[in-house]
């Protein structure tokens, strides 16, 4: 079975929105578009390139596909995998790119995913895509969080853990503090929430 895998730049207040750039989403009046950027460092650099050479298919919302069809194949230099992988683009208004192999689909999304995850292939990597993994928490479809928490907060938002977040229980697999302060962090789902008392 395929693993999904929601890899994320978040800020300590839980936001997703627009790390990039001023124009990559602006959506709900987000002003601080491109938040990520002056925290660039190597240790950063070093681990999303760690990331982008491993096998993986890609999960993508729409907006985020927007986002890359355009950017991407005039800098697949930088990530040649980006161009080889399947993009699965959940979308109810296109049906198709010129940026192959894409595969785009509509209707009961959740469903869709449970059998894609149960065909043969490499992981789902789902990248930004913020609606999208709102429906896969809901559905309880993520195997793995890979994050880079950063030592700022937004105030206001797109947020990863938003209302009707499944609960669960994660471990921690990989975790490293870069000299910036962003905590590199990747959780592996374990099962239902523990409780207990003191």
């Amino acid at each position: 079975m395929r693993k999904i895998i929601v890899l994320e730049f978040i800020s300590l207040d839980g936001v997703i929105q627009a790390g990039g750039g001023p124009d990559e989403d602006t959506s709900g009046g987000f002003k601080y578009g491109g938040w990520v950027v002056p925290f660039g460092e190597k240790v950063i650099g070093t681990v999303i390139r760690e990331q982008m050479n491993l096998r993986f298919d890609l999960l993508l919302g729409r907006k985020t596909f927007d986002i890359w069809a355009p950017y991407w194949p005039k800098h697949s230099d930088a990530w040649p995998g980006v161009m080889t992988a399947t993009k699965y683009v959940a979308s109810n208004t296109i049906s198709s790119h010129e940026w192959q192999p894409s595969i785009f689909f509509n209707g009961d999304i959740a469903e869709k995913i449970k059998n894609l995850k149960e065909q043969p292939g490499p992981d789902l990597h789902v990248y930004g895509s913020a609606n999208l993994v709102q429906t896969l928490m809901k559905n309880d479809l993520i195997d793995e969080f890979w994050l880079k928490i950063y030592p700022v907060t937004l105030g206001s938002g797109k947020k990863l853990f938003a209302d009707g977040t499944m609960p669960a229980s994660f471990k921690v697999t990989e975790c490293r503090v870069t000299p910036g302060g962003v905590i590199v962090v990747n959780y592996e789902r374990t099962g239902e929430v523990k409780t207990g008392t003191f």
